[in-house]
């Protein structure tokens, strides 16, 4: 799915970054977007439990019908059958994504941009061409840069600014320009902008 609503107006909308980039920073000061933004409210039950929804969704750039899928279907059937907490499913299956662990390896500076490389077709999976996103891996999946892009400044800059430590479940090869996944991802171990429980709890509602 190629994500086409406007960005900045989606991170006012939520009054947080979504997308990881300072262009998207957010003054919090500022009104809500739209004619009414000044004066929406917040306060009740299932608007806290909305913008939560709203938030974790946009922040991996899913559509409604993808993003419900994984939490009521996906994320619920391998929480039942792995011995894993619902929300720690949920997390682990958005951050497998092939688009989230490149972003997450320091190869895109954002998702949006780890996703267009990724339907640009300019990684190998296994050695094999992948240019589907949302893909999840598992460990022992291999990423690699197309041999003919390694010297293109769009990864060779990317991978110079990558600092502090990266996720566990990644290892990063900056020579071979390669990601390779270690294993499942951990919660607690980087920072989400939303309560995952209170997704939860809103698709248990509707």
């Amino acid at each position: 799915m190629k994500y086409t609503w406007p960005k900045f107006k989606l991170c006012r909308r939520e009054q947080v970054d979504l997308f990881g980039s300072k262009k998207y920073a957010v003054n919090k000061k500022r009104a809500l977007p739209g004619q009414h933004g000044a004066s929406m409210q917040r306060s009740s039950e299932y608007g806290k439990l909305l913008r939560n929804k709203q938030v974790l969704k946009r922040t991996y750039l899913l559509s409604e019908k993808q993003f419900s899928t994984i939490v009521k279907k996906t994320a619920a059937k391998f929480s039942k059958n792995n011995d894993v907490t619902h929300d720690t499913a949920l997390f682990q299956f958005l951050e497998r994504r092939m688009d989230a662990i490149v972003y997450r390896a320091g190869f895109a500076k954002t998702i949006i941009q780890a996703r267009q490389m990724v339907n640009h077709g300019h990684f190998l999976l296994n050695g094999i061409k992948h240019n589907i996103p949302s893909t999840f891996l598992n460990a022992g999946d291999k990423i690699t840069v197309k041999n003919k892009l390694h010297e293109s400044p769009l990864f060779t800059q990317n991978l110079s600014e990558v600092k502090g430590k990266l996720p566990s479940w990644i290892k990063v090869d900056k020579n071979d320009f390669a990601i390779e996944v270690l294993g499942m991802p951990k919660m607690g171990e980087i920072g989400v902008p939303a309560d995952i429980l209170k997704v939860i709890e809103f698709y248990a509602r509707v």
